[in-house]
């Protein structure tokens, strides 16, 4: 299982600090035993106004990298058919519970009469050709198939679910302005409920996982037309991100792109690009080197010359 995966952050144009985490981590055996291919994409976005949510964030991220150093399942957990229980899901789901445990500790031993930190939690192992996912709060992924969305993950905030009890429609959530609440995170209380999913995937699939900065700000159609252009995941990261930028940029944004066996043209494109942007810097500064040589030696040929 190929992939071609990266991620972008950005502070957004309203808030004065970023408070999303990310990060992508890859197989690299014999470092990271968990899994032998593929990655582990992780998000968490720092709950504003709970003080420290960065730290949240970062720490929910650092736990959820900890468990590649954990033996594999057995094979016959792949076999199983309730889902919690299937693959590397329960290894997931337990590192949320540790994630959980951990900043809702810190909280009660440094935290005492101020809102506690927390964070949402969105993590992804892609590998066995297929994405296994787990999830915590209102960021979001995305499993994108020939210009559709196949499926994709359940906010946990009160809009949303307003929206499954048949409470308010779709399109009134849409310019509520009450988007922030959340109604499940991690680290706010002592124990914490996790939705897991279980996606097969196949060559030319797009994986999107993101903070709500994204999906608050570019609707569900611009984010399809953007991931789909032929063009290698980072790229694609930046221009999601440009997009909740130019559409206001009211809270931080990040998202992770992960392209499923890219083309053999993709890959050789991101592999060209990131030769020249490490090639180009090293050739200017040799330029400019002997440029400012030759200049050097013209100017001292010309007051050799007027001197004598």
């Amino acid at each position: 299982m190929e992939l071609d995966i990266s991620g972008h952050s950005d502070i957004g144009k309203k808030k004065d600090r970023n408070e999303d985490s990310f990060g992508v981590f890859r197989a690299d055996p014999p470092r990271t035993t968990l899994i032998s291919e593929g990655a582990l994409a992780v998000v968490a976005d720092g709950l504003g106004g709970h003080g420290n949510g960065d730290i949240a964030s970062k720490l929910a991220v650092s736990i959820m990298r900890d468990m590649l150093r954990e033996p594999p399942p057995d094979d016959a957990a792949f076999r199983i058919e309730t889902l919690p229980d299937r693959g590397y899901l329960p290894q997931l789901r337990a590192a949320a519970e540790r994630a959980n445990e951990n900043i809702y500790r810190t909280n009660v031993d440094h935290v005492a009469g101020r809102r506690p930190m927390g964070t949402t939690l969105l993590a992804a192992i892609l590998a066995r050709d297929a994405a296994w996912l787990i999830n915590v709060g209102d960021s979001r992924a995305y499993h994108i198939r020939d210009g559709m969305v196949l499926a994709k993950t359940d906010d946990h905030s009160w809009l949303d679910e307003q929206v499954r009890q048949g409470l308010m429609t779709a399109e009134a959530a849409e310019n509520d302005k009450r988007k922030n609440l959340v109604t499940r995170s991690v680290g706010t209380h002592a124990s914490v409920e996790v939705d897991c999913y279980h996606w097969p995937v196949a060559p030319g699939d797009i994986l999107i996982l993101c903070s709500d900065g994204l999906v608050n700000m570019v609707n569900e159609r611009e984010i399809v037309r953007i991931a789909c252009q032929p063009l290698p995941a980072k790229e694609i990261a930046i221009q999601l991100v440009d997009a909740a930028n130019a559409a206001g940029g009211r809270d931080n944004i990040t998202v992770i792109v992960a392209q499923v066996n890219p083309s053999p043209w993709l890959r050789l494109r991101s592999h060209a690009k990131a030769w020249l942007s490490r090639t180009i810097p090293m050739y200017t500064a040799l330029l400019v080197g002997l440029v400012a040589v030759a200049i050097g030696c013209a100017a001292g040929w010309i007051f050799r010359g007027l001197f004598q």
